[in-house]
């Protein structure tokens, strides 16, 4: 069985077929929050009012990706619920040593996505004001590509 689920791979390879080829894609982003806390001693994570992380299709423990605009760094960890309507952003445990308050950031998550569908995929990209507040519209210094 074994033997043969690998010929017929090797034949799709051979024919330029991609198989189970998936492709990780930006599946969300909350774009330019200001950082409204730092807790040191706390387990870690990052704690997200609970509305951006509904807007932003983000659920509690999932892996989130940390773009740190006013210093540079780039890290990992994961997203707790803040209190709804908030505007908490709040980076906990050793990545407080990567962010200060009022450090803005962007936080960006990915997902796989199989072939076709990444093809025609559509991230949800959130905006806020300097409230951490969703607004609809992007804001005018946001350049489009």
């Amino acid at each position: 069985m074994i033997i043969v689920l690998l010929k017929e791979e090797n034949e799709k390879s051979r024919k330029g077929g991609r198989g189970d080829v998936q492709r990780i894609m930006l599946k969300s982003k909350i774009h330019r929050t200001t950082v409204t806390d730092a807790n040191l001693d706390y387990e870690g994570s990052i704690t997200i009012d609970e509305l951006l992380m509904e807007d932003a299709g983000i659920i509690p423990y999932e892996a989130v990706h940390i773009y740190n605009i006013s210093n540079g760094e780039r890290f990992e960890t994961y997203a707790i619920k803040g209190e709804a309507n908030s505007g908490t952003i709040c980076l906990n445990g050793a990545a407080a040593h990567k962010v200060s308050v009022g450090d803005l950031i962007i936080i960006a998550n990915y997902a796989n996505y199989e072939e076709e569908e990444a093809r025609n995929h559509k991230p949800k990209l959130i905006y806020v004001d300097l409230n951490n507040r969703r607004i609809e519209k992007k804001p005018s210094y946001i350049q489009s590509l």
